[in-house]
C-alpha cells in the first residue's frame, strides 16, 4: 500500500512537472531548446551533476554527526544518507517520507534508532539556522530593492518569516519546555472539551516524550561545538553551491551576466527555496517552477525557461533518479546479507 502511494507520488510530480514545463516553453519554445541543444557537453554535464555535488557535500554532515556513534563511520555511508534523504523528501508531501529512509539506512549501517532521530535532529536544527542567518543577510543586503521591482515578494517575506517562526520555536522549546507542555495539555483539553480531538491525554503524553527528546538532544548538540563548527561549515558551502547554481546555468548558456550580478542570483535563489518550503506538494513541484521563473525573468531575460529547466532538473530530478538508485542498491545489498545470516 505504501509502494502504490509513492509510485502515485511520482506519478503527481511528472504531470505537475509536464505542466509547468509547457508554460515555461510555451513562448519561446525554439529558443529555449536551441539554447539547451547549443550547450557544450561537458558543461551540460557540469550543471546536470551540480545538485548531486550540494548532495555530496551534505553527506559530509552526516559523517561529522555519524561519527559520534561510529567512530569510523565511512564518507560512502554519510553520502549514501544524504541521497536517500533526498529520494524519498522528493517524492512526498512536504518532504516527510526524507526522514524514515534516513532512519531505515542508518540502522542497516548499524547505527541506533534512537541515534539515528539525534543525528536527523542535529543536522535539522544547524541547517535551519544556518540556513535562515544565510538568507537573513540576503534579506538585509538585497530585499529593498527586489521588492521594489516585483509584488510577488509578499510571498517570499512569508515563506521567510515561516522560516523564521519555524526556528524561533524550536529554540525556545529547547529553552522553556515545561512551558510548551503545560500549553498543550491546555489547548488539548480544550480541544477535547468541544470533541475536536478523540483522545487529548494520548496526544498530551506524545507531545512530552517528542518535547523531552528534542530538549535532550538540543542540549547534548549545544556542548558539542566543534560538530557544530564543522556542520555549519559544510552546510554554507552546501547552500552556496545551491544559490549559486542558476549563474553556472546562465554562463553554460551564454547569458550576459557580469560576476557583480552573483551576490542577486544568490539572493533569488534563497528566495525561491524559502518560498517554495511550505508548499504540501511532492518536490514542491509547480509552485517552484513558477515562482523561478518570475522572479529571475528580470535577469535571464528570453533564456529564463532554458535555466529553470536546467536547474530543476539539476537540484530535483537528477538527485532523486541517483537517490532511488543507492536506495535500491543498498536495500538489495542487506537483504542479501540478511539472507546469508539466516542460512
Amino acid at each position: 500500500m505504501k509502494n502504490q502511494k509513492y509510485v502515485w507520488n511520482i506519478v503527481l510530480v511528472l504531470a505537475i512537472t509536464v505542466i509547468a514545463l509547457y508554460f515555461a516553453l510555451k513562448d519561446n519554445f525554439n529558443t529555449i531548446v536551441h539554447a539547451i541543444l547549443s550547450m557544450n557537453i561537458l558543461s551540460l554535464l557540469v550543471v546536470l551533476f551540480w545538485g548531486a555535488l550540494f548532495t555530496i557535500v551534505w553527506g559530509f554532515v552526516y559523517v561529522v554527526l555519524g561519527r559520534k556513534y561510529i567512530p569510523k563511520y565511512s564518507i560512502k555511508d554519510g553520502i549514501a544518507v544524504a541521497f536517500v534523504g533526498s529520494f524519498f523528501a522528493g517524492i512526498t508531501p512536504s518532504s516527510t517520507g526524507g526522514q524514515f529512509g534516513q532512519v531505515y539506512i542508518m540502522k542497516k549501517q548499524g547505527i541506533k534508532v534512537s541515534d539515528s532521530a539525534s543525528i536527523l535532529w542535529a543536522d535539522f536544527i544547524i541547517y535551519q539556522t544556518t540556513m535562515m542567518i544565510y538568507v537573513t543577510i540576503l534579506f538585509i543586503l538585497r530585499y529593498a530593492y527586489y521588492r521594489s521591482q516585483s509584488g510577488w515578494f509578499r510571498i517570499i517575506f512569508l515563506g521567510y518569516l515561516i522560516n523564521l517562526a519555524v526556528i524561533i520555536v524550536l529554540y525556545t522549546i529547547a529553552l522553556f519546555p515545561k512551558v510548551y507542555i503545560r500549553l498543550t495539555g491546555k489547548l488539548a483539553k480544550f480541544m477535547g472539551r468541544f470533541k475536536f480531538i478523540k483522545d487529548p491525554d494520548h496526544i498530551v503524553d506524545s507531545w512530552t516524550i517528542q518535547v523531552t527528546q528534542f530538549t535532550k538532544e538540543a542540549k547534548a548538540l549545544s556542548q558539542d561545538k566543534r560538530r557544530i563548527i564543522l556542520c555549519t561549515f559544510i552546510n554554507l558551502v552546501r547552500l552556496t553551491l545551491l544559490y549559486s547554481l542558476p549563474f553556472a546555468i546562465a554562463l553554460a548558456l551564454h547569458i550576459q551576466i557580469p560576476m557583480s550580478k552573483l551576490l542577486d542570483v544568490i539572493a533569488l535563489s534563497s528566495f525561491v527555496i524559502i518560498a517554495n518550503s511550505f508548499i504540501p506538494i511532492p518536490g514542491a513541484s509547480g509552485g517552484t517552477e513558477v515562482v523561478f521563473t518570475l522572479l529571475f525573468r528580470g535577469l535571464m531575460g528570453s533564456l529564463t525557461g532554458a535555466v529553470m529547466i536546467l536547474w530543476r532538473f539539476s537540484t530535483y530530478h537528477v538527485v532523486v533518479f541517483i537517490g532511488a538508485f543507492i536506495f535500491i542498491i543498498m536495500r538489495s545489498y542487506y537483504d542479501r546479507q540478511a539472507k546469508k545470516e539466516v542460512s
